[in-house]
This record gives C-alpha cells, sequence and structure tokens, in this order.
C-alpha cells in the first residue's frame, strides 16, 4: 500500500511525470535494452499517482493548462 504524499511532494511527482514519456513513445531505438526498465518506472509513477487519486492521463493538461487541449486522451 502506498502512503499519501502531502501537497507539495505530489505537485512535483505530477510535474516530473508530465516530463516523462508515454509509454507508447518508449521503444528500442531510443532506449536500448532499457525499454522494460524505463516502462516499468512510468508505470510506477502512474500506480503512485493513481494511489494519490490522480488521473495520470490528467496530469499534463493539469500542469501546463495554459498549452494543453481539453484533454490529453
Amino acid at each position: 500500500m502506498t502512503v499519501p504524499l502531502d501537497d507539495d511532494s505530489l505537485q512535483a511527482l505530477k510535474i516530473a511525470f508530465s516530463y516523462m514519456p508515454k509509454a507508447i513513445e518508449v521503444n528500442s531505438f531510443e532506449y536500448g535494452d532499457r525499454v522494460d526498465i524505463v516502462l516499468a518506472q512510468i508505470e510506477a509513477v502512474r500506480e503512485v499517482l493513481i494511489a494519490n487519486s490522480v488521473d495520470p492521463d490528467e496530469v499534463y493538461g493539469e500542469i501546463n493548462d495554459d498549452i494543453a487541449p481539453n484533454s490529453s486522451y
């Protein structure tokens, strides 16, 4: 079970997640043998966001509301 994050830590995680590649963008050409590791890291961050009642698919739009489309889907 994940311990809930305080507001500042959760905000920092959201910002960091908005700069992470999307799982669909991770390929062996750019990441070589690290593909599985990078995908696992992305999933780990997604799980912490979900455990803190944050929709990972909406984080980019929340963090960058001035340049994001209405939905990140």
